[in-house]
């Protein structure tokens, strides 16, 4: 777990805050993929995650399931699925709510210029 180029599933608050941790020990972008499992558009945007995160192997992605990590999910106020958060230094620098790829790609792109 945790290896370059690959979207991590936080299943638990504890891999979760691993996660949250390791990114701002770093200093890396983490991008983060509150899903759903019954989420049509969530499904269909995975393929695409997995893509960028091979694209920019220098991001930390992750995937939260807010049925399974609800108080997360409620912590970070997520309304709709997908959300996408960028975070840099436990800060949100971005955030994109739905399952927008240019809008998200360009976002990334954005960060990982001043990352």
């Amino acid at each position: 777990m945790g290896e370059e180029g690959q979207v991590i599933s936080c299943h638990t608050d504890q891999a979760w805050e691993e996660q949250l941790t390791k990114a701002n020990e770093s200093k890396k972008l983490m991008v983060v993929d509150f899903t759903a499992s019954w989420c049509g558009p969530c499904r269909a945007i995975a393929p695409f995650l997995a893509e960028l995160a091979r694209k920019f192997p220098g991001v930390i992605f992750v995937k939260v399931d807010v049925d399974e990590l609800k108080q997360v999910a409620s912590d970070w106020a997520i309304e709709a699925m997908p959300t996408f958060m960028l975070l840099l230094e436990g800060k949100i620098v971005g955030k994109v709510v739905g399952a927008k790829k240019d809008e998200l790609q360009q976002a990334i792109e954005k960060h990982v210029a001043t990352a």
